[in-house]
């Protein structure tokens, strides 16, 4: 792997060049695209290779800030950072989107992020890592903690608004928006602070030195920085992808909620990578972190800043699930909530959830 060796000696700054380099071209190909609007199918091979670039180059910086904060917080930093950057993507589209598509698109992306969580990078990550290490442990109180919260705000958020009688169809009126927004944010904070205060311990693994490394501090700032740079043109170069992938999902007959998943897989794709490191590697826990609590961030940082949105903006937005898409999310949660109730999981445990995961993805191109 090349360094930035002349980088290292002047300013004592030890990254590799990719990481650095790779966001910078990325972002050129986004400034094209802002400034020439440029389309074509080399185009936008450019702008997914360029994007792809960015996301390897995102888990490194990220890795990097982990080594330096520890744990939990080094995973925390990634799961709301990638949040921040997935909040301005949807409001971004749903600004430019027709009213129909507006409504449904900020509950389509956040409904396809938890079950690509709950059920793909979970999976891939049991699956991979009891392939290699057979027997995956990590933080039974932890993992209990952050699907409880989760499992109270996606049915507050999804199933709730079904069976409300202000509004019909899925929607909620001002004040309904706004409590759930509450809910949503006194949830995750009381999580957060167990998390990271109250009851740390139960957020890391066994045997694991949670405390903080003496990495360089300039090396971590400019981490710190990319990471964000990074995440920025991941998005941008999602946004100017976006229209071509409607484009062909809309000749191919594809369901609205196809383009959701899509922009979600975008997304989690750095938190994914990461995740699977961790997994291999037999560190679990950190997989855990990084997957309940981006699929908690997700939720519990998204819909409130939607729900103000469509207060202040007389925006309509719908939150509930049909039918099938609510059956779906509380089987999903509630294999989750076996899988991780005894501390132990193996490659068994990640095939149920591929197999879950791959039901909820063929059910939504063939409803």
């Amino acid at each position: 792997m090349a360094k930035t060796f002349w980088l290292n000696q002047k300013f004592n700054i030890n990254l590799p060049i990719w990481t650095l380099l790779l966001p910078s071209i990325a972002a050129l190909v986004l400034a094209v695209h802002l400034i020439w609007h440029p389309s074509g199918i080399i185009m936008n091979t450019v702008t997914a290779i360029f994007l792809m670039g960015s996301v390897f180059a995102a888990v490194h910086h990220a890795e990097v800030i982990a080594h330096k904060v520890g744990e939990p917080f080094g995973t925390l930093v990634l799961a709301l950072a990638v949040t921040v950057i997935e909040v301005a993507l949807i409001l971004a589209l749903m600004s430019s989107s027709t009213p129909t598509d507006a409504a449904v698109l900020a509950r389509d992306t956040v409904f396809a992020a938890v079950m690509l969580i709950c059920n793909g990078i979970i999976g891939i990550c049991l699956l991979i890592g009891g392939i290699k290490n057979y027997v995956q442990r990590y933080s039974l109180h932890g993992s209990k903690a952050a699907i409880s919260v989760l499992l109270a705000i996606a049915l507050i958020v999804f199933i709730l608004p079904n069976f409300t009688t202000s509004a019909a169809g899925g929607f909620m009126i001002g004040a309904q928006l706004l409590f759930v927004a509450i809910c949503c944010l006194i949830l995750y904070a009381a999580f957060i602070f167990t998390q990271t205060i109250r009851h740390r311990d139960y957020f890391i693994a066994d045997g694991v030195d949670d405390q903080h490394h003496s990495d360089n501090a300039l090396t971590t700032a400019m981490s710190v920085g990319f990471l964000f740079f990074s995440l920025v043109t991941v998005v941008g170069l999602a946004k100017m992808l976006s229209p071509a992938m409607e484009a062909a999902l809309l000749a191919m007959g594809m369901p609205k909620i196809v383009l959701g998943i899509i922009i979600a897989a975008l997304v989690l794709l750095p938190e994914s990578i990461a995740a699977v490191k961790a997994a291999y590697n037999d560190q679990l826990q950190n997989s855990l972190n990084l997957a309940l609590g981006s699929a908690l961030a997700s939720i519990s940082l998204t819909i409130p800043v939607i729900a103000l949105y469509s207060i202040f903006t007389a925006t309509p937005v719908m939150f509930g699930l049909s039918a099938k898409e609510g059956v779906m999310l509380v089987i999903t949660l509630m294999i989750t909530i076996n899988t991780l109730s005894t501390g132990r999981t193996t490659f068994l445990h990640g095939i149920i959830h591929l197999v879950m995961l791959a039901t909820f993805v063929f059910f939504s191109i063939i409803p």
